[in-house]
This record gives structure tokens, C-alpha cells and sequence, in this order.
């Protein structure tokens, strides 16, 4: 995300410095000629760092994290210290005349039967310790005042370092690769968000931050609501000859099962607008350059 975010916030007008670990490939060398772009090299829990890349800063948006649910139970101790203290830690620094803009998810909303909507209103009941860590910071994020909080549908589409976990991208993946897919629990819903219409919205609302200060927004696509079979579906549509096995044995380790509303997001004037269809063409045009992956032999 952080990649698409920097190159959107510069195409908008706006001067970047990011700050990160590199734990990753660097994805931020296209940005590097451009006079308004800055790097830091650097941990978000250092204080003493944090502290001096801060100072100068109008508008902070907190986007290290271990991010899934599969990672941070595999990493416990450094999903707390990097999803909530860190967050926590940028809280405390800042000033209160600078803005903070904070991702987080809408896993939060759990296990929901998926027959109603889930608004920023519906109680929040995480099932995972990565839904629990964000879950936990963006309440600490809208205490501290002059915050934003975005909470996030599935992400999709083509970023220099994506993820291939991702459901839209595991989907088209395994449909150009393998060609097939084994879908358990196929009823369950989930919204999705394309990820350049989240950079957008980043944009919105910094630009538009004094009426939506102190208050938690749900990001996604309202033509996107779907369930996993439907979602399959879809990509077959693309790709004839995927073939979908729904498995009536097993269970998928990820319960999550709701509907979400963007009503809230659309009044203030932001509506996604790249479509699933969008994201699975770009995401086909970008798995050609990929290729099978290093250890595959065909």
C-alpha cells in the first residue's frame, strides 16, 4: 500500500517522506527522482527516531503493521509491538495540531451472521490478534483527537510488492497458475476495495479533514459485497477454464462472514469507484509478468 499511497499523495501536490524498515524489497526506487520525496531508513518503534521524522510533519498516516491474520499469530510479540504500540507511540508524540490519517480494518466486525450491514456503529468483535491489534490502536487513534480512522474492505489489485494472500489476488492467481481452487465455507462474505481508490481516499480526506475528524470510516466497494462463490465466480468470467471445487468438508481458518455499509464515507463525498472487474484484468496483465513462481516447474 505504502508504495501506491506515496506515488498518489505526490501526484496530489504534496511533499512525502516515508519512513521504513525495508523488511520487504525496496518497491519506492520509481520515487526517488522526484524533489518531493524523501526516505528515511528506520524502525517505528524507535522513539528517538520517530520523534525527529515527526516533528515537521502535518499529516501522519501510521502504515507499518503486520497485516493478516496467519502472520501475527505466527509473530504475536511483534504484531503487538509494531500494530498497536508503535500507533500507540505516534500518538503520544505528535502534536495535537498534526493530523493523523490511520488505516485500519474492517475484520473487526468479526463473525457477523452476514444478513445485515455492518456500519461503524455495529459493535466491533475482532477474532484474530491482527484484528484485535488494529482494533485496539484505532481506538487509541481517535482518543488522542484530530484523527481519522479508515477502515479497510480486502484490498485488491497491482502494487510494486502486493500481496498474493489477498483474496481478489489469491483468486486470479490460482485461476492463471494452477488452475483451480478449492473454495471451503463458500457462503462467506466479505466487501473488497481496489487499491488505488484507498490512496484516493487518502487524499480526500486530508483534504476535506475538518469534517471528518474524530470519526472511524468503513472503505470499500458498495458493488463488492460478495461472497466467496461469487467472488470465483467472477474470475471465471475472466478465466474459462478455472475450475472451483466447493469443498462441503473443511473449514476455512479465517471465519470472517459480514456486510459492510460505506454509507457514512459516501455522504462526505468519497465513493470507490474501480471495479472488481478493473482490478481482475490489471491483476491478469500483471501475473503474465510474474510468471510461475521460483520453484514451479512448468
Amino acid at each position: 500500500m505504502g508504495s501506491i499511497l506515496c506515488e498518489t499523495l505526490l501526484s496530489a501536490g504534496f511533499r512525502v517522506t516515508a519512513l521504513d524498515k525495508m523488511s520487504f524489497e525496496p518497491s519506492l526506487f520509481h520515487l526517488c527522482s522526484n524533489p518531493c520525496f524523501d526516505f528515511i531508513r528506520g524502525d517505528v518503534r524507535d522513539e528517538k527516531l520517530m520523534a525527529k521524522a515527526m516533528r515537521s510533519a502535518d499529516v501522519i498516516i501510521p502504515l507499518a503493521a503486520l497485516v493478516g491474520a496467519p502472520l501475527c499469530a505466527r509473530d504475536s510479540w511483534t504484531a503487538t509491538s509494531v500494530n498497536l504500540d508503535a500507533v500507540r507511540l505516534v500518538t503520544r508524540l505528535r502534536s495535537p495540531r498534526q493530523l493523523i490519517i490511520y488505516p485500519t480494518t474492517n475484520s473487526g466486525y468479526g463473525t457477523k451472521s452476514g444478513d445485515m450491514y455492518c456500519t461503524e456503529d455495529t459493535p466491533l468483535e475482532p477474532i484474530s490478534l491482527y484484528g484485535i491489534t488494529k482494533t485496539e490502536a484505532e481506538k487509541s487513534v481517535l482518543e488522542a483527537g484530530n484523527s481519522i480512522t479508515l477502515r479497510l474492505a480486502t484490498v485488491f489489485g497491482v502494487s510494486p510488492r502486493m500481496r498474493l494472500d489477498l483474496l481478489v489476488n489469491h483468486f486470479v492467481y490460482a485461476a492463471v497458475t494452477d488452475g483451480y481452487l478449492v473454495v471451503f465455507e463458500k457462503g462467506f462474505q466479505r466487501n473488497f476495495v481496489h487499491i488505488r481508490d484507498v490512496a484516493d481516499c487518502f487524499v480526500f480526506a486530508i483534504r476535506n479533514h475538518e469534517r471528518m475528524t474524530g470519526r472511524a470510516f468503513n472503505l470499500g466497494l458498495d458493488s463488492a459485497n460478495l461472497s466467496k462463490e461469487e467472488l470465483a465466480e467472477k474470475v471465471k468470467q475472466h478465466v474459462p477454464g478455472f475450475f472451483v471445487h466447493y469443498s462441503e468438508i473443511g473449514v476455512d481458518p479465517d471465519k470472517r462472514n459480514y456486510l459492510v455499509s460505506n454509507q457514512r464515507l459516501r455522504e462526505e463525498g468519497f465513493e470507490a469507484q474501480r471495479s472488481l472487474d478493473d482490478g481482475i484484468t490489471e491483476l491478469l496483465k500483471a501475473y503474465r509478468m510474474i510468471g510461475r513462481g521460483r520453484f514451479q516447474n512448468v
